[in-house]
């Protein structure tokens, strides 16, 4: 029995205490809202997570943080690392991206250290184990995709992200109109090439039910991917985007029809003037379902600084409505990031998911600005240092130029405006 049906079914569920407790709300109001499929509690039945959390309406903002090798540098020490460094920063999720060495027991290691929910992009190893036969993208086999994602949930992935939104229709949409960076998202491309060079449809659009089935059988969260986000601002808000959120609409009702978790994702790269209307949009055509948002990024042009660019999309979007943040660290368009790029990215989401907060009225977030502000007032360092997003930067910087009197810092010295005397 998947959790949505024990929840419909009035039945205890200690996953149901857990999130409310660590959102101080009430066991009704969690129940409620994953039986009406506005909030998940991302957990395969194969794993026990020490830090669950609940994705949704109502709830805190959380943040994801994406790890993993690349066929271009594989070292799963590092990756472990990232992953520590990752859910010490505050990450609420990882999601394994890997697609370099063995991915089996890349991800056997990550779920095995991984305090967190863990999430998967299952059509990256399809399309590994495709070209290490010889073969090309575009002859990736469907029986193989469904092979891949029953392997990954039986080894206990809590969410997967599925690009089921692009069908021969929506592909049809995309090659009439033409984009500047055409598709962006890497599985998303993957299924389009397939599409384009077979004539043949999606199999996790043609067999979602032989997708809902393998979700069920593991209580997985289907993360329901947009294959078709806009990869720079020019082509936000499209026709192939909106199409393709329309087809995830109709697969969210699907699955809360059969007992399956279920978020959509979002845009990654948007205008700020954009902003509120794709939140709107994706909540409306997605029957209020949790959302997955990549940033979004407000400008191409700041390479290197995208963890600042996502971080300013971010926190509109959690504010009109976003649940879920995905980070984008300095390393995004450059390279694979390292270990301080991880780090860099997981506390920039953590400040656009803290300040939503406040704007969406979350239980405890202002409350906790309430509180710096006091001890900021009162020059208490000690009581600052337990209140801010990543204390050890606060020991760094306050480190750098020490001030002669320990009640203040070096920017006013002795003509601090917060001494009252």
């Amino acid at each position: 029995m998947t959790l949505i049906e024990l929840v419909q079914g009035k039945k205890e569920s200690d996953l149901i205490k857990k999130v409310a407790q660590i959102e101080s709300l009430s066991e009704e109001f969690i129940r409620e809202g994953v039986a009406a499929g506005t909030i998940v509690i991302p957990r395969n039945i194969n794993r026990n997570v020490k830090k669950i959390v609940g994705i949704g309406a109502g709830l805190k903002t959380k943040v994801n943080a994406n790890i993993g090798t690349s066929p271009e540098h594989i070292n799963i020490t590092e990756e472990l690392t990232k992953l520590d460094i990752a859910v010490k920063a505050g990450a609420d999720a990882v999601m394994d991206l890997s697609t370099g060495g063995n991915l089996t027991q890349i991800r056997k290691e990550i779920l095995a250290a991984s305090p967190v929910q863990v999430g998967t992009v299952p059509i990256y190893e399809a399309a590994c184990r495709t070209v290490a036969k010889g073969k090309k993208i575009s002859q990736l086999d469907g029986d193989l995709l469904f092979d891949v994602i029953e392997e990954q949930a039986e080894q206990g992935v809590d969410f997967i992200t599925v690009h089921c939104g692009i069908n021969k229709s929506t592909v049809e949409i995309l090659n009439r109109q033409g984009r500047l960076a055409g598709v962006v998202s890497r599985g998303g491309s993957f299924i389009v090439k397939c599409i384009n060079a077979t004539g043949k449809e999606n199999p996790l659009y043609e067999q979602y039910d032989r997708l809902l089935a393998i979700a069920k059988k593991y209580d997985i969260t289907l993360s329901l991917g947009d294959g078709f986000r806009a990869g720079c601002i020019q082509d936000a808000s499209d026709g192939p985007q909106i199409a393709e959120l329309s087809v995830l609409g109709e697969l969210v009702l699907k699955t809360r029809q059969v007992g399956v978790q279920s978020m959509i994702e979002g845009p990654g790269h948007v205008p700020l003037n954009q902003i509120e209307t794709n939140v709107i949009l994706a909540k409306r055509m997605g029957h209020n379902a949790p959302l997955y948002f990549l940033g979004p990024l407000v400008t191409d042009i700041a390479p290197g600084y995208d963890h600042i660019t996502s971080a300013i999309g971010g926190a509109l979007a959690a504010s009109y409505g976003v649940d879920f943040i995905c980070y984008v660290t300095p390393a995004e368009h450059l390279r694979l990031p390292n270990i301080e790029d991880v780090h860099e990215g997981v506390i920039s989401a953590k400040i656009a998911g803290h300040a939503a907060d406040i704007v969406k009225g979350v239980k405890g977030a202002k409350e906790c600005d309430n509180e710096m502000s006091k001890w900021r007032k009162a020059r208490n360092w000690k009581k600052q240092k337990e209140f801010c997003l990543d204390p050890e930067k606060f020991t760094k910087e306050r480190a750098k130029l020490p001030p002669r009197q320990e009640d203040v810092c070096t920017m006013c010295g002795e003509f601090c405006s917060m001494r009252d005397e």
